[in-house]
């Protein structure tokens, strides 16, 4: 293929954007008003703070309880709270007017549509359907639109297929985002990744050749997108798919990132077994739709031409975490690489720009707390792939789930500084035992 003249692109890219809207304007069905998100600090000695914590009513955010605790608090609860005399730090002093700012958006991107407009706005469902067919279209010869199966209310979990020169077929790197609903800055990055990958190649980029010459990129923005719309219509924290809950529970939704077979069942610390539980790993491994679709992708790929990476984006933390989370102490043979990997890629988005923006790495039951039945330990030991992430994005505290929208470019642009050493490093050896004795 030519290289495209960068005028043509633009003009390419605003016919993406022309016709689509940003977020629903409407007020969510359950309302934030009041609402307030304190990070309470707990200097290691979480077990002690939850306790004064157990008699209140709050909704936890994080699960890396060392140093903090991310609570929710209703307007009902903050006397009580006050009461408890610990030490915390305000997150969103009105959890309602920081979700009302969210969706507050610039029509940039509508007049004009090139460049990278896009990421200055979250958007709505359907428009990241759009968006992504739109990405298609400008690179018609080496990419398709895929599905990796269908969500419990029937929708496409919608992706996209790239290549590069001898059409596809190559080792596939393959990317989920949005597997919980409320973290809606994965869905920008992977839609980001894809975006600078086909606008490079087909302005003759090398870097951007280069990899897609030797890759075949599988990228889902949203996984579960029938929780990322209950998110945009009625509840924005909602983390889980829609699926009904098991023998007439009123509660609704898997985790999708704890519903894998492998080491589904490892653990009792991994997942919950209550359906009432953000964590509720279902009633039998890979039994939420999604998931099994998922995974039907993950075996293609693994019988084909193999995987040679995966990533499940995330937020928030800024974590990169590698294989395995059932267990704290059970270690993969590849770890030093993944480690090494991790830390050049950490390295690499904290020098791609001032905000100087660090990554926590190492593996993840260790590193952060247990999970079964999550997708990195299921792609490594059953997909096989050579490298497996689960990488948390921005930020580290101050807005948690409720990244504001001027935070998106700086955070999208970053882990494309990181993506671009890790794809570098793919087949390098690391460990060749030469050196200094």
């Amino acid at each position: 293929m030519g290289k495209m003249r960068a005028p043509h692109l633009y003009v390419a890219l605003a016919a993406v954007c022309v016709g689509v809207s940003a977020i629903p304007t409407t007020k969510l069905s359950s309302s934030y008003d009041g609402f307030k998100v304190f990070r309470v600090k707990t200097h290691s000695h979480a077990s002690q703070v939850l306790e004064q914590l157990s008699n209140i009513t709050f909704e936890q955010w994080n699960h890396d309880v060392n140093t903090h605790i991310d609570i929710v608090l209703s307007p009902d609860q903050l006397a009580a709270f006050g009461e408890l005399d610990l030490e915390f730090d305000t997150m969103h002093q009105d959890l309602e007017a920081s979700i009302t700012a969210e969706s507050v958006h610039s029509s940039l991107w509508k007049r004009q549509g090139g460049e990278d407009s896009w990421f200055d706005s979250y958007h709505d469902y359907q428009d990241h359907v759009q968006y992504l067919q739109g990405l298609h279209d400008l690179l018609p010869n080496n990419s398709e639109v895929i599905s990796s199966g269908y969500s419990y209310e029937n929708r496409s979990l919608q992706g996209i297929h790239l290549w590069g020169a001898g059409g596809p077929g190559k080792p596939a790197i393959l990317y989920h985002g949005t597997v919980h609903a409320r973290e809606w800055i994965s869905t920008a990055v992977t839609e980001y990744l894809t975006y600078k990958l086909v606008t490079g190649y087909n302005a003759g980029d090398n870097e951007t050749r280069s990899v897609l010459d030797k890759y075949d990129f599988y990228i889902i923005p949203v996984v579960n997108p029938d929780g990322f719309v209950y998110t945009q219509t009625t509840q924005r924290l909602w983390r889980k798919n829609r699926q009904p809950g098991p023998n007439g529970s009123s509660c609704y939704g898997r985790d999708i990132n704890r519903n894998w077979e492998f080491a589904w069942d490892a653990n009792p610390l991994g997942a919950s077994t209550d359906p009432c539980s953000q964590t509720y790993k279902g009633e039998r491994p890979s039994d939420s739709p999604e998931n099994k679709g998922l995974d039907k992708l993950v075996r293609q790929l693994r019988d084909g031409a193999g995987i040679k990476l995966y990533i499940d984006w995330h937020s928030y933390g800024q974590y990169i975490l590698s294989p395995f989370g059932y267990k704290e102490t059970l270690y993969a043979p590849e770890l030093g690489k993944w480690t090494k990997a991790a830390q050049t890629v950490s390295d690499a988005i904290r020098d791609s720009s001032s905000d100087l923006t660090t990554f926590t790495f190492g593996p993840s039951g260790a590193t952060l707390y247990p999970t079964t039945g999550a997708a990195p330990d299921h792609v490594y030991s059953i997909g096989r792939a050579e490298f497996s992430y689960t990488i948390e994005l921005r930020d580290i505290g101050k807005y948690g789930f409720v990244l504001p929208p001027e935070l998106i470019r700086p955070t999208v642009v970053e882990q494309w500084a990181g993506q671009r050493v890790l794809w570098s490093l793919l087949d390098e050896e690391f460990f060749d035992g030469e050196g200094p004795a």
